[in-house]
């Protein structure tokens, strides 16, 4: 759909899916409209974009605070994201740089930083104003979401009380960041930026996709404290603003820093620190016990994850990742996520699911390697990491599925990539 309203052979221009979102509601929000202006008027279908597509954009770019999962789209490297922030971070990349569109952006006082602000900022700060004034039992961060089907995802849905900063909203505000200070460098076309940033084959591509260093990127872009100062500035901006002014209305500047502080260290720890994360499975009483615990690595089982279609998935596409819960799942956007856990007994390795802990690597490892930073995520950081807290002890057994049952787990490569382990028999 972008390349298609961004080619000129089609009758579509650049920016004009910029424009577009803007027109149908994505830069809502008081700051974000004080940021970039006013929006179009809704125009028509665009020419030669069929009516089903221009319906499904009319849907996903419609913005409805009521509704957070509408504007969420799976992208190819399995990640939920909001549509947004991340293009409204674009479009302020696009007025920064070079090969700028539109009219130039606002100063406004106090100054703020318009790429954080219409993209993290304003919603981060709102969101925690929100839950301070009523009472905390409103969420401030999360929650994450769910897909209705894994091979032919049509549905979004909140696993949770929303809060203005969801999970899909997290990744899209930080790509919106990622992306925007990119394009302020140098101008790209959108199809070729996104395509290059998500990758495009659902994992059949070889090498991990950009978008999975979005945590990183986005925390060497802005780190805890730049955070703070921009969600400090853009909400002095609303109390001036007419829509926003009740909102911090008896809101001294004190309160307004605590606030702030309080929102980017939570998202720091949330979005941007450590790579961890956790999955939803069905729990079962009783943890291993650590004085046995084997190490199980396995790849994820073809019958089960259909490795062509998605080994670029990780937390969000659970559907089948609770049918056989391992205790740690390494997803291929670079991140280790939480199954059964350390406190839980999985369901990885029949006969062996007391007596140690199982690893499963998305993907299909039999001829190719998990990338270098996912082996050493598990090798160099998680194993230490459970030695150092007692989780197993120091004189530890390695053993890959095949070892302790009949299958091919966890493939051939990953079997003697594991050999070379510490502790592996």
């Amino acid at each position: 759909i972008v390349a298609a309203l961004e080619s000129p052979a089609r009758g579509g221009s650049p920016g004009s899916v910029l424009a577009l979102a803007r027109a149908l509601g994505v830069c809502s929000t008081p700051g974000c409209r004080a940021v970039l202006g006013e929006p179009p008027d809704a125009p028509p279908a665009p020419a030669g974009l069929p009516p089903e597509q221009w319906r499904l954009l009319e849907g996903l770019l419609g913005h409805d605070p009521s509704a957070p999962e509408r504007g969420v789209v799976l992208a190819p490297d399995g990640s939920s994201v909001a549509l947004g922030p991340l293009l409204a971070g674009i479009e302020v990349g696009l007025r920064r740089g070079s090969g700028g569109s539109g009219d130039p952006l606002p100063t406004l006082q106090p100054p703020l930083d318009p790429l954080l602000a219409v993209t993290l900022a304003e919603a981060l700060g709102t969101s925690f104003l929100l839950a301070r004034s009523g009472g905390g039992d409103r969420p401030s961060l999360g929650p994450d979401g769910c897909w209705d089907d894994v091979d032919d995802p049509q549905n979004y849905t909140l696993m949770g009380p929303p809060s203005l900063v969801p999970d899909a909203v997290a990744n899209g505000a930080m790509d919106g960041a990622v992306l925007g200070a990119r394009l302020a460098r140098e101008p790209v076309p959108l199809a070729e930026l996104l395509r290059g940033y998500y990758g495009t084959g659902n994992g059949s591509e070889s090498g991990r996709a950009p978008s999975s260093r979005r945590r990183s990127d986005f925390g060497a872009l802005a780190g805890p404290a730049r955070l703070e100062e921009e969600v400090v500035a853009v909400l002095e901006v609303l109390r001036v603003l007419p829509p926003t002014r009740g909102l911090l209305e008896g809101v001294g500047q004190d309160e307004v820093r605590a606030v702030a502080a309080r929102a980017s260290r939570e998202f720091t720890e949330r979005y941007v620190g450590p790579p961890w994360g956790r999955a939803t499975v069905a729990p079962r009483p009783r943890a291993p016990r650590p004085g046995v615990a084997p190490g199980t690595p396995h790849h994820s089982m073809s019958s089960v994850s259909r490795p062509a279609r998605s080994a670029r998935t990780s937390r969000r596409q659970r559907s089948w990742c609770s049918g056989w819960p391992a205790s740690f799942v390494v997803g291929s956007d670079g991140y280790l996520y939480e199954g059964r856990g350390w406190h839980w007994v999985g369901a990885h390795t029949k006969g062996y699911n007391t007596k140690g802990f199982g690893v499963s690597f998305v993907g299909d490892f039999s001829s190719s390697l998990p990338d270098a930073d996912s082996l050493a995520l598990v090798r160099d950081q998680l194993v230490p990491c459970a030695v150092r807290t007692g989780r197993i002890l120091p004189n530890y057994t390695l053993h890959g599925h095949r070892q302790l049952g009949r299958t091919l787990c966890p493939g051939n490569a990953l079997f003697q990539e594991i050999q070379s382990w510490p502790g592996f028999q």
